[in-house]
């Protein structure tokens, strides 16, 4: 267990999230540094979403997967002068997600408690879709377990991508040796794709002898899995994947529980943070 005043954190969250974090670590007294692995960019299907949403019935489903698909949409929609339809069923990945598109559309929105596909698929209201149309707004690359499922329950599925996660690519050994010069003992990782780019980054040596020796710190299940079979053998899992969440992970409350012959931790019941 490294003691809270030891930590030093690798932030590798993107942009504005990440910074976000960073300040907010730095403001609990905690060290805290920030190096984003991928930034985002407009999708490349994102200007025929007016047209994709005209199409849709009253009481069709709209799948808002991310925080960054408002970030594009909402100015596109701004622009040509139209509004989210208030006639479509709308559901997002976690709470932050939803509210951000309620800030924007004034529209009720559905979540689930734990931000995750796994758990929006919970929802008794999705489980029989037979006739309704189902429109997944993401970024490239997602995850094709919601789509596939839903397409199982009768939905005729259709996907839009609204925006893009691109990779920064940095000098390997500059990087290492500074995150090494600085002392990092912590790394947040929030998604698959920047802890295969994390573990990619590195030489085998340093990822033998120093990266894997850190704490990592996962927003599911499924990346402490992919972390273990990567070779980290010191996982935590926050309860989300929101700012919230992690920080309750990095500053925890005497509750926390950690589950080390697991070869990771999960949270105390008493963290609702959620997106």
């Amino acid at each position: 267990m490294i003691a809270e005043s030891a930590k030093i954190i690798l932030v590798t969250r993107p942009s504005p999230t990440g910074e976000q974090l960073m300040n907010r670590l730095r403001a609990l007294g905690l060290v805290a540094y920030h190096a984003p692995l991928i930034r985002f960019s407009a999708g490349s299907e994102l200007t025929k979403l007016p047209g994709l949403l005209q199409t849709m019935r009253a009481g069709d489903l709209v799948f808002i997967l991310s925080q960054n698909v408002i970030r594009y949409v909402n100015p596109l929609l701004h622009s040509n002068k139209r509004l989210w339809p208030s006639e479509l069923l709308y559901y997002a990945i976690g709470r932050h997600t939803a509210s951000v598109f309620q800030a924007v559309s004034h529209l009720p929105v559905t979540y689930p408690t734990i931000a995750t596909s796994e758990e929006l698929l919970t929802m008794t209201d999705l489980q029989q879709l037979s006739s309704k149309k189902a429109l997944l707004l993401r970024g490239n690359g997602g995850r094709e377990l919601l789509g596939k499922t839903l397409m199982q329950r009768g939905a005729e599925v259709s996907y839009c991508e609204c925006y893009r996660r691109n990779p920064i690519h940095y000098n390997a050994n500059q990087q290492i040796n500074d995150w090494r010069r600085l002392g990092i003992n912590t790394l947040v990782v929030t998604s698959g794709e920047m802890l295969q780019q994390l573990h990619i980054l590195v030489s085998p040596d340093f990822c033998s002898f120093w990266l894997l020796d850190c704490r990592m710190i996962v927003v599911s299940e499924r990346l402490a899995l992919l972390a273990k079979q990567l070779g980290w053998h010191d996982i935590q899992v926050a309860k989300n994947a929101d700012n919230d969440a992690l920080i309750h992970e990095l500053y925890p409350k005497p509750t926390t529980r950690s589950f080390k012959g697991e070869g990771y931790s999960t949270a105390s019941d008493d963290n609702t943070a959620s997106n």
